[in-house]
């Protein structure tokens, strides 16, 4: 076995360079029939998601094998290979093994133990199945990651290791609410009707969301995911749009989630900020809690109260076009570079001392941290006082102040004021699983706007307790490896060992015809006893050293035994691999499609 994967995942590569490098359909089949037709590799088989690019191969050199392998995944992903190479792993023969299966069973997915990758391999087999690129060793390296993948979750709790993606995404847009109390009552919005997009739908139908609305480019998709959803028996109501109603659908709901093939934005900030400004009013601020004060009220409702005056003044937020002749506050040079919610937000979060959220990441200004060197002054009252005079730099300043105040709230404990995400009115809330990415990433600058993408929920998810479960299936992954090792030493040596009998088979059959030149009178019933008897010395006499042999040849380092057999029996190299070809046309028809 030579088994070599080169690729790139969450894990070595940031996700800017994931999305350049995603790729479609054509471009998988085109970088199979590429890395077959590559001196290197006698089969392949591509493993593409959202998270990663692998490209699996059985090589004959190592160092060739690497180099081919990569210059042939910057070709289709179209990647700059100098670009890439930093980002790239490798692995070879056992340990490619161990991380297919590390995978399989979930150990090496963005959210831990999620069981949406086996249905991944099992396509990524299917293709290559398709395409005839997977040989044996790919058919029987994917098959066994299935069989491996589906022991991890029957024999562990791997499945309480981490959630699926969409669910954790979903917790991640609940922040401190469970999703169930969240999501009751809402409306959602799914974008696309894919696996991905069905699993999400299906997971807002069960946490008890009122209605799902399903847009997909293919209508019959969109409406066939709508009647399985009435039909599940949650209550959720469903129906089908086009993707040219998405716009007007944004304005109704309050959830989307968007997870579709395409190559570009499918929601742009000004999509998002048309449909906030012209749906309905957020809910009202929920109750301060008792014993906080006025202080520890969302940012967010404070930046809406103070919106109106903004836009009085001429600042809007980034995507509305300025009004005709913007008034400048007075004393305030911005010059045109900074949008209203931004100053908003840094006048608010100075005056109030309290969270500022931006994408998912929260910023925490303390009172108790020293405000010395803040160029606003928290006692000037409210937004517009605070900033005036201000100049853009001196802004600037302010960010790196409230930086400084997070990394000193982090190291004390904090006094009377509770980071409230929870208490920020959300108008809608988004959450981008596409790769690449659906909806633009600046959309988390607008007001009422929260969005979870697959970067933020790598973030979430890295410092995530790992479960108990985890060691058991690491150690099912250790075992798995040792057996499939093993299993492919000894089939390596199986057709030495096929050719040995039949050559012994020929030698007897030789011996019998000679026997029957010297001794014509033997009768039928002679004939047969002798050539029988003849036939169970040369069985008895291999068979010792034929079991021993695949024995031997399945520990590791064993790979010379076959190449030794050949050589004390003076076997012909021609007969022993018009064997191998025949096993394997045998094990690609019987395999079949990947189960």
């Amino acid at each position: 076995m030579s088994l070599l994967v080169v690729g790139l995942s969450h894990r070595s590569a940031p996700v800017s360079v994931l999305e350049r490098a995603s790729l479609n359909a054509d471009a998988k089949a085109k970088l199979l029939h590429d890395t077959l037709a590559a001196e290197p590799a006698a089969e392949a088989a591509v493993l593409a998601t959202c998270n990663r690019i692998e490209l699996y191969a059985d090589v004959d050199k190592f160092h060739a094998g690497v180099a081919e392998l990569s210059t042939l995944l910057a070709q289709h992903s179209g990647v700059a290979l100098e670009e890439l190479t930093p980002y790239l792993y490798v692995h070879y023969e056992d340990r490619a093994v161990h991380h297919l299966f590390s995978v399989a069973c979930g150990l090496d997915s963005m959210v831990v133990g999620e069981g949406q990758i086996l249905g991944q391999i099992k396509d990524a087999l299917a293709l290559g199945q398709e395409l005839h690129t997977a040989g044996r060793l790919i058919n029987d390296l994917f098959q066994q990651a299935l069989r491996v993948g589906k022991r991890a979750h029957s024999e562990t709790g791997i499945d309480r290791a981490g959630q699926s993606l969409v669910t954790f995404g979903l917790e991640q847009l609940a922040v401190h609410l469970p999703v169930g109390e969240w999501a009751a009552g809402k409306r959602a919005l799914v974008i696309g009707a894919g696996s991905m997009s069905s699993l999400a739908a299906a997971t807002l139908a069960r946490v008890g969301v009122a209605e799902i609305v399903v847009a997909n480019r293919t209508a019959e998709r969109a409406e066939r995911l709508a009647e399985i959803l009435v039909a599940s028996g949650t209550g959720v109501g469903a129906r089908a749009v086009a993707m040219s109603a998405v716009a007007e659908e944004l304005t109704r709901v309050d959830v989307v989630v968007s997870c579709t093939g395409a190559t570009g934005l499918v929601l742009t900030g000004d999509d998002v900020a048309a449909a906030v400004s012209r749906g309905s009013a957020p809910d009202p601020a929920p109750q301060t809690p008792a014993g906080l004060d006025s202080a520890g009220v969302g940012l967010d409702v404070a930046v809406s109260r103070d919106s109106a005056a903004y836009t009085s003044a001429g600042l809007k937020d980034r995507g509305s076009a300025p009004d005709p002749a913007p008034q400048t506050p007075a004393g305030l040079d911005v010059a045109g570079a900074v949008a209203a919610g931004v100053v908003a937000r840094l006048a608010a979060a100075a005056a109030a001392g309290v969270r500022l959220a931006d994408a998912g990441v929260a910023r925490t200004i303390a009172p108790g941290t020293d405000r010395d060197d803040c160029p606003v002054d928290p006692a000037a009252g409210d937004g517009r006082a605070a900033i005036a005079g201000v100049d853009a730099s001196s802004l600037e300043l302010h960010g790196t102040w409230a930086d400084q105040g997070e990394a000193a709230a982090q190291r004390q404990p904090r006094r009377g004021v509770r980071a409230q995400v929870d208490g920020v009115a959300v108008r809608l809330a988004l959450l981008d699983l596409a790769m690449p990415r659906d909806i633009d990433a600046a959309v988390h600058r607008i007001p009422g706007v929260r969005l979870v993408d697959i970067e933020s929920l790598a973030e979430a998810s890295a410092d995530a307790p790992m479960a108990a479960d985890v060691d058991a299936v690491r150690g099912i992954v250790t075992e798995e490896v040792a057996a499939f090792g093993a299993a492919q030493r000894a089939a390596h040596i199986t057709p030495t060992v096929v050719a040995l009998r039949a050559m012994a088979a020929e030698v007897v059959a030789m011996e019998v015809a000679r026997l029957d030149g010297r001794v014509p009178d033997l009768d039928e019933r002679q004939r047969a006893e002798v050539t029988q008897t003849v036939r169970r010395v040369v069985d008895k006499l291999l068979h010792a050293p034929t079991v021993r042999v695949k024995q031997l040849a399945s520990e590791p380092g064993g790979a010379g035994y076959a190449e030794a057999l050949r050589e004390l029996f003076d076997l012909d190299p021609q007969t022993v691999a018009s064997v191998s070809r025949a096993d394997a046309a045998d094990q690609n028809d019987d395999s079949g499609r990947a189960s």
